[in-house]
Parts: C-alpha cells; structure tokens; sequence
C-alpha cells in the first residue's frame, strides 16, 4: 500500500510525473467513491517493521535514560535527545518510516525539555507553581521549541510543527502562571481554550494552503487540530461541571448540544479530531443521565449503543451530509474549503 507521502517522494525522485501522480490519486479516489481529501488521510504505519523498529528504539532510548540518569539526571535526559537524533538520520531521513519518525521526534523534544530543566532544577522536577519554577520551566519549552524547530529543518516529520506548537504554547503557560501564581482554575480554562482555539486557526491556515490535501501541508495540519482539539473541548466541558461529575438533565442537554455543534465544525473543515475528543465527556453525560432516570445497569450499554450507532451513520454518510452542510455557506468560503462529493455508500462485493 503505497501513501500520500510516498507518491510525493516518488515524484520528487522522478520516478513518477506529477501527471501521472495526479491520474493515480483520481484513480484511487473514483475506486473509493470519495475525493482524496475526504480521507484525512495520514501515514502512521507501513508495515511490521514500522512496530519492530519503534520497539527497539523505545528500549534504547529507556535504556539510555536509565544508564545515564542513573549518573545524574541531565544526562540520561541527554542521552535519549543525542540517540533521537541519531536514529532519526537513518529511519527519518533515509528510510522515511513513519511510526518510528514520530516517536524519535517526540523523544528528541521531550529529551531537549528534559535536559535544559534537569541542569536548571537538579532535582528534575518543578516544585508547585511559584514564579521561579514556572520561569525555569518555561525557559526549558522554549529550548524544545527550538529543538523542533531544528528537527523541522533538517527532518519535515509532520507532527514535528504540533509538537514545537505545543512546546510555544508551554511557554506562554508557564510565563502566564509565573506571572499569576495564584490564580483561579476558573481563569486557567478560558486561557487553555484560548490557546486552543489560537492552534486551531494556525492548523486551517495550513489546511487553507493545501485544499486537496495532496502534500505535507494536510499532514502538518492534521496534527495541529489534534493538539487544538482537547485544548478546545476539555475547558468547555470542565467548566460545566461534567468533569466533576455534574450530570443533572439540563447540563447533559447543554453537552448534547454542544457536540453537534462541534460535529458541524468538523464536517465543514472535513477534520474529525473535534470529535474524537469530545467523545469521551458525551459518554460521560449520557451515561450518567440514563442512570439519573433509573437504567442504573445498562447506562453504559444503552450510551454506547446510541452514541455508537450515530457515529457509524455519520461515517456511512459523511459527504452527504458535509455536502449539504457546505452548501449553506458563502460561496468564497466553500471554494476554500476541501472539495465536496455527494455519494451513497457502495455494497461490498
């Protein structure tokens, strides 16, 4: 099975046109009965070897923490980014494996936080939430921030930009608590959902630049409404009680109604991560209202029945109802926005 990612990489080696690239993706997508932006599609794994390697570089990398903090901190934490990089020059950027790329990218940006806050706080980890603390943690995601900047330079692993984002978005947090130690949880959500919805702008400007989603761009910003999603979803939830176990039948209707709105967000974008992430919280709700009005045993059966069989009408239906949903919008925005195909399902042959 042959990616997104490959075809470009083919193209690039001239081992294919982009003519004939373009004839092979219309292709596909005429077999699927859907247009290639429509897939969301992204490389995760092609193969066994993908499982294999990334096994392998988890035990090493455990064992280069291991071995070298057990010396001092700094240095296992040094270890696992040198090793990160390292590997990433032959599984990133000469074998192009994509399992293996992502976690070699988040050990090296993770290694880089750990190293500059174990040299910082010898102790390796932040003591509550005093100005000092947060500063040094603050100065620790900006290193990693730049280290996925570096890593973006040399390697162009798609989650690379969400991982420096989410580093960014560590350093404004820990400066804004630095500079309100004390404050109330109830001005931290606003903040995080702000932030949230600051990534998810950044995520459909690189949607925007790439509508049939034929090249990096999609991939980068797939990533990016991954990380936008819970930093959106979590603080809307939370500051309505449910995840305090607030499940009375006017907050459940509430969390209902905001999943369909979410799930609208997501068809016109033609991005599930809002979804996804809201799921967890609309279990919760329904749940506990079908156990307030006495189907104590079966809440959990009957939730994920009715929230399952609506999600896979959804799936089943999921240009037609984009299509009509896109439809209303304004003329320029629809042109933006990734291509529309009304279609039924296909029977299986």
């Amino acid at each position: 099975m042959y990616s997104e990612t490959d075809l470009q990489s083919a193209v690039a080696a001239g081992a294919l046109t982009p003519q004939a690239a373009d004839a092979l993706r219309a292709h596909v997508a005429d077999l699927r009965q859907s247009p290639m932006a429509d897939e969301e599609q992204f490389r995760l794994i092609t193969g066994f070897n993908d499982i294999f390697v990334s096994i392998a570089a988890i035990l090493f990398l455990t064992g280069c923490a291991w071995v070298g903090g057990s010396v001092t901190p700094w240095l296992g934490a040094a270890l696992v980014t040198a090793s990160a990089w390292g590997m990433a020059e032959f599984f990133t950027a000469r074998r192009r494996m994509a399992l293996p790329s992502i976690l070699l990218l988040i050990a090296f940006v993770i290694g880089s936080f750990a190293t500059v806050l174990t040299l910082l706080v010898p102790a390796g980890h932040i003591e509550g939430t005093n100005r000092t603390s947060m500063a040094l943690a603050a100065l620790a995601a900006a290193v990693s921030t730049a280290a996925a900047w570096l890593h973006w330079r040399r390697f162009q692993v798609p989650i690379t930009i969400a991982a420096g984002v989410a580093a960014a978005t560590g350093v404004f947090f820990a400066l804004f608590m630095a500079a309100f130690p004390t404050v109330d949880t109830r001005i931290i959500y606003p903040v995080l959902m702000a932030l949230g919805l600051a990534i998810f702008g950044i995520a459909m400007r690189w949607d925007l630049s790439d509508r049939d989603r034929k090249t990096r761009r999609s991939d980068v910003a797939f990533w990016l409404h991954l990380l936008a999603a819970p930093m959106i979803v979590h603080p809307i939830f939370a500051m309505l009680g449910v995840t305090q176990g607030n499940a009375a039948p006017a907050v459940a209707a509430l969390v209902l109604l905001i999943y369909l709105a979410l799930g609208a967000v997501a068809l016109i974008i033609d991005r599930r991560a809002l979804m996804v992430s809201a799921l967890a919280y609309v279990l919760g709700a329904m749940g506990s209202l079908f156990r307030e009005f006495g189907a104590v045993s079966l809440n959990v059966a009957i939730t994920a029945l009715l929230i399952g069989s609506a999600l896979l009408l959804l799936s089943a239906f999921w240009h037609n109802v984009r299509g009509r949903l896109v439809s209303l919008l304004p003329q320029g925005w629809q042109m933006r926005l990734p291509p529309l195909q009304m279609s039924s399902p296909q029977p299986v042959s």
